[in-house]
């Protein structure tokens, strides 16, 4: 294939306007950035001068609401460098800009160190009695989660060594995106360079052979540099680990999910309940093998469309979210509305050089911002419907607390993302089997379970690659590239069972390729019990629609002023139980139940 043939994307600066975010409303220009910088600097460093003087309920205010203030201005400052780098990684003045603000994050970290000790030094019972006084409500819930890490806080020194590390051991989490960005080549699949913004649109290519191309080249990439991604990857639960030890955790999950009362055991059930339905998949991929008329289902076929590919605008998916939203409000599809199209919220361009995946970002109470890129398939509407869910969570929780509340926690986001797209995706069936649009609705089916795939297969799998990963290194073992490319593809082969056929080398590589959400660590587990609970919550919408939706609602208003399994059983959800993971197997169950019946009618 001559380089004339394939297909280039436009480069940054050459997308339509409309397409990208409103990062100016974060700061007008990189100049103002770069402005605002000494001054963000002066005033992290002005905060040591608040060192000893926490001993007074008034010395205690002054110093939060210093640290609220510099706190606001850098995850603004923050925010604005990781988008920048983010839709171009191949930017190095914006890479360089990233690490700068990294750098001053760690910086605040160091400074404020004393903070907790000193704190917590204090006679307990007598700041709990603070925390009474009208003046300290908007203090009260991170204090009290403070007062509760008790045994896991150091001395002031040993606290400002452990701030001191952040930058340094965040080292991994950066080289690892920026090697997948900016130094793997995919090479092509039909004509077409692949990037990580494309290549999850050529995977579900409607030629096979584009699917394989695109598949194998895109492994085959993460697999040159396997080695050193292992490297770095070890590395970083090795930091974890140390981590965690030296805050007198037993183990380096236990230190990840304490702070906010999440039981571990929500882990293990997940994964145990996960593999007691994996038959469930196992059916999937025969329906799915017979439906596509293949002698074998292979792991490039799992994306493929079971009907011809239905090409979806923006502006079509944003209209459908819309009505699918209707069951919460006016006000909720008013504000969702305009963020998504007048305010700008989301940046969905495709260029090159723009990184893999999705997010949604706070915006530092700015406005939110949705980071995607728009393909024209089922799957970017869907995308679209799970990233507005955070930014509506952000936008009206943030609404009803100050910044001195903590923001929602990812246990949290991950329900509220899911959510939308539950209730889009049941909005969206109802309309096409009330119409006998039997083409529409197998669309439909085939983007559910293609979430479903990622956050429901792909998510536990990783999950319990993680899980194991950190039990080898914390009983003394040590991890190669060969040690975790088998472990993955090892816990792949339970979830395809007999119904897809592997290339195991490619398969390992899968870990490599999710460096954002491994390096997280022990964030992949979250994708699955949110979509568990968002579709247990949208089953009380059948019942006494107004009570759900207030419940719902409350659940967003909320944010982190309640720790997320309180919140949940509140909205009434119980995630120390496997009811919502088995509740989600069912609905999965179901879609595939409908796929046979249809397949039937087409014999």
């Amino acid at each position: 294939m001559t380089p004339e043939s394939i297909k280039e994307l436009p480069r940054r600066q050459d997308v339509p306007r409309e397409q990208t975010w409103d990062i100016e409303a974060l700061y007008a220009t990189p100049d103002a950035w770069e402005a605002d910088e000494a001054g963000l600097m002066a005033g992290v460093d002005a905060l040591a001068a608040h060192a000893g003087r926490l001993g007074t309920p008034e010395g205690l205010l002054a110093y939060l609401a210093a640290a609220d203030e510099v706190e606001l201005r850098l995850t603004r400052f923050m925010s604005y460098a990781g988008m920048t780098a983010s839709v171009d990684g191949r930017d190095a003045v914006a890479a360089a800009r990233r690490d700068r603000a990294s750098g001053l994050g760690a910086r605040y970290g160091s400074v404020t160190a004393f903070y907790r000790p000193e704190l917590l030094a204090l006679d307990e019972a007598t700041v709990r009695g603070w925390l009474d006084r009208p003046d300290f409500a908007d203090q009260r819930v991170r204090l009290e989660r403070i007062l509760r890490g008790k045994p896991h806080v150091r001395s002031a020194e040993v606290e400002e060594l452990l701030g001191a590390v952040q930058a340094p051991f965040a080292s991994e989490r950066g080289i690892h995106p920026t090697l997948a960005n900016m130094d793997l080549r995919f090479g092509t699949a039909g004509g077409e360079k692949i990037t990580q913004g494309n290549v999850d649109r050529l995977t579900s290519h409607p030629d096979r052979e584009v699917r394989r191309e695109a598949w194998e080249n895109y492994a085959d990439a993460h697999l040159a540099a396997q080695h050193s991604q292992a490297a770095m990857y070890a590395t970083n639960i090795r930091q974890s680990v140390f981590l965690a030890r030296a805050r007198r955790y037993p183990d380096a999950i236990t230190a990840s999910l304490a702070p906010d009362r999440i039981p571990t055991d929500v882990v293990t059930t997940l994964l145990d309940t996960y593999r007691a339905n994996t038959p469930v998949w196992h059916r999937y991929w025969r329906v799915r093998r017979e439906w596509l008329g293949l002698n074998e289902l292979r792991e490039y076929d799992v994306k493929a469309a079971l009907v011809e590919p239905r090409q979806v605008s923006y502006g079509q998916a944003v209209d459908w979210i819309c009505q699918g939203m209707a069951p919460l409000g006016e006000a909720y599809v008013t504000d969702m509305r305009a963020g998504l199209t007048t305010e700008r919220w989301v940046d969905y361009a495709e260029n090159d050089g723009k990184r893999q995946g999705a997010y949604s970002n706070g915006g530092g109470r700015v406005k939110p911002f949705i980071f995607m890129t728009w393909n024209g398939t089922m799957n970017s509407y869907s995308t679209l419907a799970h990233e507005i869910g955070h930014s509506m969570h952000s936008l009206l929780s943030m609404r009803e607390h100050p910044y001195s509340v903590p923001r929602y926690t990812l246990f949290h986001a991950e329900v509220a993302s899911n959510f939308d797209q539950a209730m889009v995706r049941a909005h969206l069936l109802k309309q096409a089997r009330e119409s006998g649009d039997t083409t529409f609705e197998v669309q439909i089916i085939e983007e559910a379970l293609s979430n479903f795939h990622r956050y429901f297969f792909i998510m536990p799998t990783l999950a319990a690659f993680e899980l194991e990963a950190y039990r080898r290194v914390e009983a003394g073992g040590t991890l190669s590239a060969p040690d975790l490319n088998t472990l993955t593809a090892d816990l792949l082969a339970q979830g395809y069972g007999d119904g897809v056929t592997m290339d195991r080398e490619r398969s390992g590589s899968l870990w490599a390729q999710f460096s954002t959400h491994l390096y997280a660590n022990f964030y992949a587990y979250q994708y699955a019990t949110g979509i568990s609970a968002a579709h247990q919550l949208l089953e009380t919408f059948a019942g006494d629609p107004d009570a759900a939706r207030e419940n719902y609602l409350r659940f967003l208003r909320s944010g982190g002023s309640q720790d997320p399994i309180d919140a949940l059983r509140e909205a009434g959800v119980d995630m120390l139980s496997p009811a919502p993971v088995q509740a989600t197997f069912r609905t999965l169950e179901g879609y595939v139940a409908r796929l046979e019946e249809l397949l039937a009618a087409r014999r």
